[in-house]
């Protein structure tokens, strides 16, 4: 990296700060910080819910996918996370605003004590939280990893220059800054992905290569399904990318708790279903490409940097670089304010009831303060992050494998034919869930990836059924809730046309 591409770094460092900076004027209570005060238009909210949804690690670990195994990458992700926001614009998005509306959440795990009880919320809320600091501590080590590979830097300072700018705008713009910042990544990364895209066909040998380009890869690159990404972890991981994505996920429950009402969320799922079809076929053709321009490589997770320093000018591997950047920081600044949304009205009021009387300053100040603490501890998460396995294990088995437990019975209970499913399913399949993955990953070890991946998941979803088959709870609060969010109120309709 030369003089240019280091301006244009910091360039984008003093931007995404001056704008957390900006959205702090916007904010005047904890509503305002955790979901932007139930006012983010739906296209704001849909760009924001795309650009959280991946980071970093797609520039590292799933470059060396596309490396090793192809086209099977935009299969099992992209066309699964779009299938997944086709399904959540009908049965989920449209519900969390309602939620909103009808309760007052700002937090996605708010409603679970009303719709199981306070032992259920507690368990998913722990164990949650604990998931998305190691979640997050990949996408740390990710974009660590690539600015070592650009510049070499060490992984731990690219820790803490990432993280610490993250934590500057997070701390005091919140939902707004989060969202805002993500616009403007979402044109930095179109910009620069589309930079290499053309540099990666001029190379190739022009547009033609588009078609031609796969003869010439290693054989099954061309193929939907190929190694390990077989049709049943395709379709496992559909599962565990529709609950994620719809709001199991808690950072992405955010995007839709924010929008003014349900339709609204539904237009930005859309909308995001729509980033994921088409964009990933321009941000991942340089990945397939890699093999062809970067032969025998002996660490493929580098492949997309390299190709960047190969193939480009200085200024444009700056450009690149703030790209990659903006898809980590986008993610994880939200998770911090997702997290955060759960600790301060979630947690803390269970285990200290004074918490549940605090002020508006000061419940503002205490969501501030716990995005502060929970980046910090991801930061350090990312250093160690060899201890659990790389950004891959971090990111496909550890995360794959847990979320399921967690967001099945969170997303499910929303839906009216789930409604027997009570408290006894929720912490039943969550427990169960956990039990299997630490027996598929230490007990029983060497299943296979999609064994890993899908044991939790699966008989988390089998025991949450069967549990509210065979001892079906019943509870009017819970049913009332259910039924409310099935349609909007008519004077919330008739406020957001006027609007």
């Amino acid at each position: 990296m030369g003089f240019l591409d280091w301006l244009v770094i910091c360039g984008y460092f003093v931007v995404m700060i001056a704008i957390g900076v900006w959205a702090k004027s916007r904010i005047r209570d904890a509503k305002d910080f955790f979901t932007a005060g139930g006012r983010m238009p739906w296209w704001l909210s849909g760009i924001s819910h795309h650009m959280s949804g991946y980071s970093s690690a797609v520039f590292v670990g799933y470059a060396a996918i596309a490396y090793t195994a192809g086209f099977t990458l935009y299969v099992w992700w992209a066309i699964g996370i779009t299938f997944a926001m086709l399904v959540g614009s009908v049965l989920f998005a449209p519900r969390w605003p309602r939620l909103r509306q009808r309760l007052g959440i700002i937090s996605p795990l708010e409603y679970l004590a009303t719709r199981y009880n306070v032992p259920a919320q507690q368990v998913l809320a722990w164990s949650g939280t604990a998931l998305k600091v190691f979640d997050v501590g990949a996408k740390w080590a990710a974009t660590a990893l690539l600015l070592q590979v650009f510049a070499g830097v060490p992984i731990a300072w690219g820790v803490l220059l990432t993280g610490g700018v993250t934590l500057i705008y997070s701390t005091i713009g919140g939902l707004w800054a989060d969202a805002l910042t993500d616009l403007g990544q979402f044109v930095i990364q179109l910009v620069a992905g589309i930079t290499m895209f053309v540099a990666v066909l001029a190379q190739l040998g022009g547009v033609s290569a588009i078609w031609t380009l796969w003869d010439q890869l290693p054989e099954g690159h061309g193929q939907p399904f190929n190694g390990n990404y077989t049709v049943g972890f395709v379709l496992v991981y559909l599962l565990i990318n529709t609950l994620s994505y719809n709001g199991g996920t808690w950072n992405l429950a955010q995007r839709f708790i924010a929008a003014p009402t349900g339709g609204s969320a539904r237009r930005a799922a859309l909308f995001s279903a729509g980033l994921y079809l088409f964009w990933p076929l321009v941000l991942f053709f340089p990945m397939w490409a890699a093999p062809v321009l970067l032969p025998n490589l002996a660490e493929p997770d580098q492949s997309y940097a390299l190709l960047t320093q190969q193939l480009l000018p200085g200024g444009l591997i700056g450009l690149v670089l703030a790209g990659m950047f903006a898809h980590t920081m986008a993610m994880t600044s939200s998770d911090a304010n997702a997290i955060s949304s759960v600790v301060i009205r979630d947690i803390i009021p269970a285990v200290w009831k004074r918490a549940r009387r605090l002020s508006s300053a000061s419940e503002l100040l205490a969501g501030r303060v716990s995005t502060f603490l929970f980046i910090v501890l991801s930061m350090g998460i990312a250093l160690s992050a060899d201890s659990f396995g790389g950004v891959l294990g971090l990111l496909i088995l550890w995360f794959g494998a847990l979320v399921g437990p967690i967001a099945i019975p969170m997303l499910l209970g929303m839906l009216p034919m789930f409604r027997r499913c009570g408290p006894a399913a929720a912490i039943g399949s969550w427990a169960t869930g956990l039990v299997v993955f630490a027996l598929v990953k230490y007990v029983f070890p060497g299943q296979g990836q999609t064994v890993e991946v899908a044991a939790p998941v699966l008989s988390a979803l089998a025991v949450f059924v069967i549990v509210g088959l065979a001892a079906p709870a019943r509870n009017d609060e819970a049913d009332a809730l259910i039924d409310s969010l099935n349609t909007e109120r008519p004077e919330t309709a008739q406020a957001a046309g006027g609007h």
